[in-house]
């Protein structure tokens, strides 16, 4: 089980797919050992965002978060593995 793999989530929406979003990160969280989110902040709230996650697991595992993720409208996931 590796710990050096890096996920970047891309949200657009991000406040309609909040809640799934959450429900997936939740499902996995026992993977995830580093959460980071970010988006524009100031005068405007940004409505896309990125969260990018550092995740311990097998191959599978996290193959498995990225298609779950990849399946809600409005994500886009991708995993690199160092």
């Amino acid at each position: 089980m590796s710990c050096y793999n890096v996920m970047a989530v891309l949200v657009n929406h991000r406040s309609k797919k909040a809640v799934e979003m959450q429900e997936v990160l939740t499902k996995h969280g026992c993977k995830i050992k580093m959460r980071l989110g970010l988006h524009e902040a100031g005068d405007v709230c940004s409505e896309d965002g990125l969260v990018v996650l550092q995740l311990c697991g097998s191959d599978e595992e996290i193959k498995d978060l990225e298609n779950e993720l990849n399946s809600i409208e409005g994500l886009k996931a991708k995993t690199i593995t160092l």
